[in-house]
């Protein structure tokens, strides 16, 4: 038989926790967190997109061409601080978000984690000797592996398409899921998702 005390404030306590942030980027919030998410992503490839046209439509030489940011703050750009930060950031979001993701368009946005955690591997190596300044395989400027064969600015291109690519793949089968998967998700990012329940 339990007796009360006077001296012990009445505590409320809940039967269960409710879901916690990481839980709810994955569920209620993933739509806005998608979104804002690719916001970044887009400005980002746009920034390499932008650094490709200025060397290949506008002719400037490599060092000039520094995207639209790089233009504006030029030793900013140039920091491999930036450069690692944001692949970082990508690392994290693709992961973080993983969980709203089902069937097909979780296999695809996992293929992109996955690249971008090699593309992260190669901006890991950059700020090492950066930060160090020692680079590696006697290289005069900070070099990642297939630097020693693609030129920085194409392999980094390369590195944002092919992490994109599976990406938008991902986001493709998650808004408009196989037949078989329509309804699997706890998100609202299926498009007719509510149509579909209100007409049931």
């Amino acid at each position: 038989m339990g007796a009360s005390n006077p001296s012990i404030p009445n505590i409320a306590v809940r039967s269960a926790a409710g879901p916690g942030f990481f839980e709810k980027l994955n569920t209620r919030w993933h739509e806005r967190g998608l979104q804002l998410f690719m916001l970044v992503v887009l400005a980002h490839w746009g920034e390499h997109l932008f650094q490709a046209y200025q060397i290949y439509v506008m002719g400037w030489p490599r060092p000039k061409a520094n995207g639209m940011l790089g233009m504006l703050y030029p030793a900013m750009i140039k920091s491999e601080t930036l450069h690692y930060g944001y692949a970082l950031v990508m690392l994290i979001g693709l992961w973080v978000f993983r969980k709203g993701f089902t069937g097909r368009s979780h296999t695809w946005w996992m293929a992109a984690f996955w690249i971008q955690f090699w593309h992260h591997i190669e901006h890991f190596l950059l700020i090492w000797q950066a930060t160090f300044h020692h680079n590696f395989w006697g290289k005069p400027v900070p070099c990642s592996i297939l630097q020693l064969i693609f030129p920085r600015v194409e392999l980094h291109l390369f590195y944002n398409s092919i992490v994109f690519i599976p990406m938008v793949i991902g986001m493709y089968y998650h808004m408009f899921p196989p037949e078989a998967e329509h309804g699997n998700m706890a998100c609202t990012c299926e498009w007719g998702r509510h149509d579909s329940a209100k007409a049931a």
